[in-house]
């Protein structure tokens, strides 16, 4: 092939691509306006997150041209290659979230470039990314403290990640307190084969009394692809979209 083949080919590949992204942009955007609608909220209410971990940073870069500032990643290596491959393209406002599990020994890296994380669910790992957030804010990596969303478990199973309700109170102190950090609010995960609806009227009653002790704290980052209308109307201000959006992973998550 020659050079200008190949040119040509990657041009329509990208166009292809940015159609794809901005029909389901559209589509998904539409889904919650209609969601917001059905339950009084004004559309503003509630932002839309990308997730774009196991993609490459070209979707991202195309899906900033199409208004997005905000992008959920997962694993700490991937998400730094894409943090610093897009830093050379200058995207304006582009703001980076932590949404998976965080091992405390990530904290540090993860500090550097995360505005929020939305996955804090133990004293040791608040410290462990109090920790971090200092020191990337003295060494000029980042210009104001991590963003904090405390991930409670709904079932109060903590192997899958997130606080027991009945330690909330505790860790959101603890992360109130910290200089690096910012307690913005609470994520969950509805637990495996439960009802969503359920699962979402019980987040939003821990978020309430979350709120009467930190009431700064009102984010709530809950609902994905397939359950962000109930998510929604159990007061999300964010939700976590991947596959409605990206399509299917074009890389095994091994």
């Amino acid at each position: 092939m020659t050079a200008g083949a190949e040119t040509a080919a990657v041009s329509r590949a990208l166009a292809v691509r940015t159609a794809e992204l901005s029909g389901n942009l559209s589509g998904l955007l539409a889904r919650i306006d209609a969601a917001c609608r059905g339950t009084g909220r004004a559309a503003e209410t509630v932002r839309l997150l990308p997730v774009t971990k196991f993609f490459p940073a070209s979707d991202v870069a195309i899906l900033h041209r199409l208004g997005r500032r905000e992008f959920g990643e997962s694993r700490e290596q991937e998400a730094a290659a894409k943090v610093a491959a897009l830093r050379e393209e200058d995207l304006s406002g582009i703001r980076w979230h932590m949404i998976g599990r965080l091992q405390r020994n990530k904290a540090r890296a993860v500090a550097r470039w995360a505005q929020t994380v939305h996955s804090v669910d133990s004293e040791r790992l608040a410290t462990a990314l109090d920790a971090g957030a200092l020191a990337a804010l003295e060494a000029g990596d980042r210009t104001e403290p991590v963003r904090v969303l405390l991930q409670v478990s709904l079932d109060d199973d903590p192997s899958r990640g997130g606080v027991a309700s009945g330690d909330l109170a505790a860790l959101a102190e603890q992360v109130a307190a910290a200089p690096g950090l910012c307690l913005s609010g609470l994520m969950a995960i509805p637990p495996l084969g439960a009802e969503s609806d359920a699962a979402f009227a019980r987040l939003a009653t821990l978020h309430t009394r979350l709120l009467a002790d930190h009431p700064d704290a009102t984010e709530l980052s809950a609902g994905m692809s397939g359950d962000l209308e109930s998510a929604i109307e159990h007061g999300a201000t964010v939700v976590r979209v991947g596959t409605a959006l990206m399509g299917a992973r074009p890389i095994t998550s091994a």
